[in-house]
């Protein structure tokens, strides 16, 4: 239920972000306002299985470069995976398309922040921060 959760999560947020950014496009704009919502909540899929599969192996393959950088390479790591998750989309037929590696970057930091308002307000990052808790005592 949770990953539905930040399924939707993602979604709203791709969906702002697209709304905000002239460099970023998300869907037809003379598509339906159902087939507009689907291809939202594909895409938002596919970043997620992105998130899930791809990004722990390059964060780790690349944690040097992190601690170099003091953490600020994970923008790189975001705007890559979003990245990814528009050449995905391409496969299937999904229209994710940014005009340049800038808008992609600007893209994750906005995607990122909105993420982690909504989780905090909803509280679906509780369960990871309880679990990082108790890991740590």
């Amino acid at each position: 239920m949770r990953f539905l959760g930040h399924i939707i999560v993602t979604g709203l947020a791709l969906w702002v972000t697209a709304l905000i950014l002239p460099g970023m496009h998300l869907g037809h704009d003379s598509a339906s306002t159902l087939t507009q919502v689907l291809t939202i909540a594909a895409i938002a899929l596919i970043l997620a299985l992105i998130n899930t599969i791809v990004r722990p192996v390059l964060s780790l393959l690349t944690l040097p470069i992190t601690c170099l950088t003091l953490g600020l390479f994970q923008l790189v790591i975001n705007t890559l995976m979003l990245l990814l998750a528009s050449w995905v989309s391409g496969l299937f037929d999904l229209t994710l398309a940014f005009d340049s590696f800038w808008w992609a970057l600007l893209a994750g930091v906005i995607i990122g922040l909105l993420s982690g308002i909504v989780e905090g307000v909803t509280g679906l990052g509780q369960d990871r921060r309880e679990r990082s808790w108790s890991a740590g005592e």
